[in-house]
C-alpha cells in the first residue's frame, strides 16, 4: 500500500469519473436533486405507514422496511460521492472504506431477501386471501423482516473481512466511486480465484434464490388473477403486485450483472453505471412506483394533506 512520508497507509483513492471533469458538475447536481427527493420520497412512505390505519398491513410494513432500507442505502454512499465530486480530494480513508462496503454491502444483499419476502405476501394475499391475515401473522413478518436484516449484514461482515485480508501491495487507486467488492478485489496482487469461487457462490444463494421464489411467486399469482372473473378485480390485482415486480426487475438486473458474472467479462466502466443505476436511481424510483401505482398510498397521502389544511 501507499507509503506516504513513511507513514503507514491511510486510505484509498476513489477514481469514479475523475478523468471525465465536465461529467462530475453534471453528476454533482443530479446525485444532489435525486438524493433529496430519495429522501423525501422514502421518509413520506415511512412516515405514511406509521400514521394511517389503513396502511398497518404487513405489505406496508414490509413496504416502510424497504424504504428505511433504501433511505440507510443511499446515505452511506452518496454523501461520500459527493464530497469526492466537488473538490480534487478523491480519497477516502480505510475506515471509511471498510465502513461504506460493511453497509452497502449489508442492506444490499438485505434488500435482496427483502423483496422475496414482499413477493412471498402478495403470493399469500393474492392465492390465499381467507388465511392471508392467519398465513401473514404480524409476528411471523417480524421474524421475517428480522431475518431478511440478519443474513444481509452476516453476509457484508464476511465478505468484508475476506476483502480486506487480501494483500494490495502498494495498491490503493480503486477505479470506482464507491468501495465494492469487483474493484477491491482487482486491487489485489494475489490470485482472487477462491475469493471470486467464494464470491460467487454467495451470489447465486443472496441473488438468484430470492428470484427463483419470486418468479414462482408470481406464475402463481398470474394464475389466480387469471381465475378472477372481474376486470376490476383483476386490475386491482395486477396494479399491487405489478409495483413489486416492477421494483425487483430494476433491482435485480442490475445487482446480477454487477455480482455474477465471471471478473474476466467485468468492465469497470460498465460497472461503475450499472453501480449509478442500483445505488442511486433504483432507490429514487421505488417510492415513485409505489406512490404513483398504489391507490392505498395516494388516499393516505390525500388524507394526510386535507387534514393538514383543514387544521389550517
Amino acid at each position: 500500500m501507499e507509503q506516504k512520508n513513511g507513514s503507514s497507509f491511510t486510505g484509498f483513492i476513489l477514481l469514479g469519473f475523475s478523468d471525465r471533469p465536465q461529467l462530475e458538475l453534471v453528476l454533482f447536481v443530479v446525485l444532489l436533486v435525486f438524493y433529496t427527493f430519495t429522501l423525501l420520497g422514502n421518509s413520506t412512505i415511512i412516515a405514511l405507514s406509521h400514521v394511517d390505519p389503513q396502511l398497518h398491513t404487513p405489505m406496508y410494513f414490509f413496504l416502510s422496511n424497504l424504504s428505511f432500507l433504501d433511505l440507510c442505502y443511499t446515505t452511506s454512499i452518496v454523501p461520500q460521492f459527493l464530497v469526492n465530486l466537488s473538490g480534487a480530494d478523491k480519497s477516502i480513508s480505510f475506515g471509511g472504506c471498510v465502513v461504506q462496503l460493511f453497509m452497502s454491502l449489508g442492506l444490499g444483499c438485505t434488500e435482496c431477501i427483502l423483496l422475496a419476502v414482499m413477493a412471498f405476501d402478495r403470493y399469500a394475499a393474492v392465492c390465499r386471501p381467507l388465511h392471508y391475515t392467519v398465513i401473514m401473522h404480524p409476528r411471523l413478518c417480524a421474524l421475517m423482516a428480522s431475518a431478511s436484516w440478519l443474513v444481509g449484514f452476516v453476509n457484508s461482515l464476511l465478505q468484508t473481512v475476506l476483502i480486506f485480508l487480501l494483500p494490495l501491495c502498494g495498491r490503493n487507486k480503486l477505479d470506482h466511486f464507491l468501495c465494492e467488492v469487483p474493484p477491491l478485489l482487482n486491487l489485489a496482487c494475489v490470485d482472487t480465484t477462491v475469493n471470486e469461487s467464494e464470491l460467487f457462490f454467495v451470489s447465486v444463494i443472496i441473488l438468484f434464490i430470492p428470484v427463483a421464489l419470486i418468479i414462482f411467486s408470481y406464475v402463481q399469482i398470474a394464475r389466480a388473477i387469471l381465475r378472477i372473473k372481474s376486470a376490476v378485480g383483476q386490475r386491482k390485482a395486477f396494479g399491487t403486485c405489478g409495483s413489486h415486480l416492477t421494483v425487483v426487475s430494476l433491482f435485480y438486473g442490475t445487482a446480477i450483472y454487477a455480482y455474477a458474472q465471471p471478473r474476466n467479462n467485468y468492465s469497470q466502466d460498465q460497472g461503475k453505471v450499472i453501480a449509478l443505476f442500483y445505488t442511486i436511481v433504483s432507490p429514487i424510483i421505488n417510492p415513485l412506483i409505489y406512490t404513483l401505482r398504489n391507490k392505498d398510498v395516494k388516499a393516505a397521502m390525500k388524507k394526510v394533506l386535507w387534514k393538514d389544511c383543514d387544521s389550517r
